[in-house]
């Protein structure tokens, strides 16, 4: 259930450009930008765009995932 909040319509002009761009709704991309945020806040040493790309692919779950192989353990050896 939402709850209504009023924010500044710059934000919001942000918001709905960004939320087209990455085809979520506006208030999913105002989300979003909240749990980034938090995210980067209990975690001050993860650089941001680390935190973001880690969010998006904890939303896709593994079936939209491709196995950790290390460096030098790929299939050609």
């Amino acid at each position: 259930m939402g709850i209504p909040v009023r924010i500044d319509d710059d934000l919001y002009s942000q918001a709905r450009a960004q939320a087209r761009a990455e085809r979520r709704t506006i208030a999913g991309q105002i989300e979003f930008w909240a749990i980034v945020g938090r995210t980067a806040l209990d975690n001050p040493d993860l650089p941001i765009d680390f935190i973001r790309d880690l969010l998006i692919a904890r939303a896709e779950g593994p079936m939209l995932s491709s196995p950790f192989v290390a460096e030098g353990h790929g299939n050609n050896e």
